[in-house]
């Protein structure tokens, strides 16, 4: 398995690719459907992000000692976002998530091209995210 540092400069390779945010948020809504998509019934109140301004689900499930994210939303770029987030974290140790950094999405220019209620949101996914890694985090210790 590559490390969450690998993964996310595959990302920001893939992003360079393209000219302009159009196609970057075509590629964004590409990788949307291909994420992992939660179990409908997980699809519930406690699983929701707060602070976004569409509906993101997000489960966690600890396998070994590593996170599997899944996840779901009711609009497209928010699914690219969330996409991209667990590309870089799902099948990773808590610990890794937890230290990662998240320059690679200023690298690839996605804040500044989003709304700031979308900006919100990104932030949002990242913190629930880490907190994810954090919980599973304390049981292994």
């Amino acid at each position: 398995m590559a490390s969450i540092q690998e993964i996310q400069e595959e990302i920001v390779e893939e992003f360079s690719m393209f000219d302009d945010w159009m196609q970057r948020y075509e590629y964004m809504i590409d990788l949307g459907k291909s994420l992992p998509l939660i179990d409908e019934e997980l699809k519930t109140e406690d699983r929701i992000i707060k602070g976004c301004q569409s509906k993101v689900w997000v489960n966690a499930a600890l396998e070994s000692d590593k996170i599997a994210f899944t996840a779901d939303s009711d609009a497209i770029i928010t699914k690219g976002i969330i996409a991209i987030l667990i590309r870089a974290w799902s099948g990773q140790k808590p610990a890794d998530i937890i230290a990662a950094n998240t320059d690679f999405i200023d690298e690839i220019g996605l804040k500044e091209h989003l709304s700031p209620t979308r900006a919100n949101g990104l932030v949002s996914m990242i913190k629930q995210l880490k907190m994810y890694a954090v919980a599973y985090q304390t049981q292994l210790n």
